[in-house]
């Protein structure tokens, strides 16, 4: 390419053009699948986007690893420095809009109005639940009336590491919607994005790489959920799984089936519009509630003593 033509904006006749390559986001970093494999990803019409990495059983190992080391430090953080942080990655997902725009438009087939109005909702929900980090112990947790001496106080904790199935076809606003709620309260993430939309999630990696969030909070695998979903759902280090996106015959329920060996909280697919008010439903389904029993002292006569 001569200097004049890059001064002008020009480009050299049969110039090379520089495809994006998708990767996983596992730990904070990104690799691509240890086993290799990748698969085609289309638009809606059936045109070639990019190679999308088709993960493996030992991907979605990986995966759990980076989620239960990032998980003590994740769930110790204060609430609202967790609410900083998803307030951060609204921040870099509006620098970022055009981009999300064009790849929610080619993996569902939208005009770009109606993925530009996607786009914006996944980012004010972000927005949404980071208002929530700081106030949901207050709404599901309390001081609890007890016939003694005691002060009984319950509050919410975290359940630990959480398999997410993304919806399989809402690839970005419903991905947001499944994510975000499962980390404001602390816990960690393994993500299996939509077979068929994948792209929109793999982006979405590197948004959180840049946006405080620390690596492993969020792992983000590509490929085939009924390939990673039985080991996942029958790992023993994962503590809950969200099957919303597990809606491939009876996959469901077999992976139901698997998550009760260690017991695991089980939030099952149901039909819903992720354009709706979320609510705290998907906030409290993967919450445990820890009760703390402290005396007061005797009671005296006037009916109270420290």
């Amino acid at each position: 390419m001569s200097e004049r033509s890059v001064e002008k904006g020009g480009s050299a006749a049969g110039r090379l053009n520089v495809f994006k390559t998708y990767k996983l986001y596992v730990g904070g970093k990104f690799p691509r699948s240890e086993s290799g494999r990748v698969y085609e990803v289309t638009d809606s019409k059936g045109k070639w986007l990019a190679n999308a990495p088709l993960s493996s059983r030992k991907d979605a190992r990986d995966a759990v690893v980076a989620a239960r080391k990032a998980f003590g430090g994740w769930a110790g953080a204060t609430a609202y420095n967790r609410g900083q942080i998803l307030y951060r990655v609204a921040e870099m997902l509006e620098g970022r809009r055009e981009q999300f725009v064009r790849e929610v438009a080619e993996a569902e087939g939208l005009s770009k109005s109606k993925a530009a109005a996607v786009v914006d909702a996944a980012i004010d929900r972000w927005v949404w639940y980071a208002g929530w980090t700081d106030k949901i112990a207050q709404v599901v947790g309390g001081a609890n009336p007890v016939a003694g001496p005691y002060f009984n106080l319950s509050s919410p904790e975290p359940t630990g590491v959480v398999t997410v199935v993304a919806p399989q076809e809402s690839s970005f606003l419903g991905l947001v919607s499944v994510i975000a709620p499962v980390i404001a309260t602390g816990n960690t993430a393994v993500v299996v994005a939509s077979e068929k939309y994948p792209l929109p999630a793999l982006s979405l990696g590197e948004v959180l790489a840049t946006s405080d969030l620390p690596g492993g909070v969020v792992n983000i695998l590509s490929g085939k959920a009924s390939e990673m979903g039985p080991h996942l759902a029958a790992h023993q280090d994962v503590n809950g799984i969200d099957l919303t996106g597990a809606t491939e015959g009876d996959l469901a329920r077999d992976l139901e089936i698997a998550a009760a060996d260690n017991l695991k909280r089980v939030l099952r697919p149901r039909a819903e519009d992720f354009a709706d008010s979320p609510g705290t439903d998907r906030m409290t389904a993967f919450l445990e509630t820890k009760t703390v029993w402290h005396p007061t002292g005797s009671l005296g006569a006037s009916g109270s003593a420290y």
